[in-house]
């Protein structure tokens, strides 16, 4: 199928023009940089979007309608002033990537666990003190980017994330390395750089696809035992 495509890259835009809501068979819209402060409901009307582009604006909030546009592939929200998403946001179960970096948002909806399509998540820069339970529900999910968050700790819920393979938790306020990433088998990048961590569990050396484990700027040795062990496998340590 042919893509009908809309493409208003920094175009400046004061409001979104009314006739594009009557657009039905866009598949990509793309708005980015364009200035934009507001999304309106109208959203919800183009229904065959696939991909979705609203990153590099100032828009404050997206409408829960969003979540009636059954996008499948890219949604991009990353460089806003978003405080919250929509708990509606949790219906576009066939969405595979979701970009929401650089935005002051504290918290995720719990409903965020629908986006069980999600092969990749990026939640960099934002204000986030604690992740959802419910993220362990996205069982397809291959990369998860949360670099300069706040993150103390991770969900009981992570160690469900069976299908990971890169993770940075980057510049958060980690004390130890999570618990919780002792069971993924096919984690092959860990990046704790400038955390808080002070000492290395012996089951790193037991996760089994682990090709690289970035612990640049947190005050710890990895214990020679435990460094011989990833070495000898092949995983480049950093520290």
């Amino acid at each position: 199928m042919t893509d009908t495509i809309l493409n208003l890259w920094r175009q400046p835009l004061t409001a979104v023009p009314e006739s594009l809501w009557d657009r039905t068979d866009l598949t990509v819209l793309i708005l980015a940089d364009t200035g934009l402060t507001e999304l309106p409901p109208a959203i919800g009307r183009l229904r065959r979007l696939h991909t979705l582009d609203l990153g590099h604006n100032r828009l404050t909030a997206v409408p829960a309608e969003l979540g009636d546009t059954g996008l499948t592939d890219f949604l991009y929200l990353h460089d806003n002033a978003l405080t919250r998403l929509p708990a509606a946001l949790g219906r576009l179960g066939a969405l595979r990537y979701l970009n929401i970096g650089e935005n002051p948002i504290a918290e995720l909806p719990d409903e965020l666990g629908g986006l069980t399509a999600l092969v990749e998540l990026r939640a960099q820069h934002n204000r986030l003190t604690a992740l959802p339970e419910t993220l362990g529900e996205l069982r397809s999910l291959r990369e998860l980017w949360l670099r300069g968050n706040a993150l103390t700790e991770l969900p009981a819920g992570f160690a469900r994330l069976t299908e990971l393979r890169e993770l940075e938790l980057r510049e958060n306020a980690l004390t130890a390395v999570p618990p919780e990433l002792a069971g993924l088998p096919l984690l092959r990048r860990l990046d704790l750089r400038g955390n808080r961590i002070t000492e290395l569990p012996e089951w790193l050396a037991g996760l089994p696809a682990l090709e690289k484990l970035d612990l640049r700027w947190n005050d710890v040795t990895p214990p020679p035992g435990l460094l011989a062990a990833l070495t000898a496998r092949g995983c480049v340590v950093l520290h």
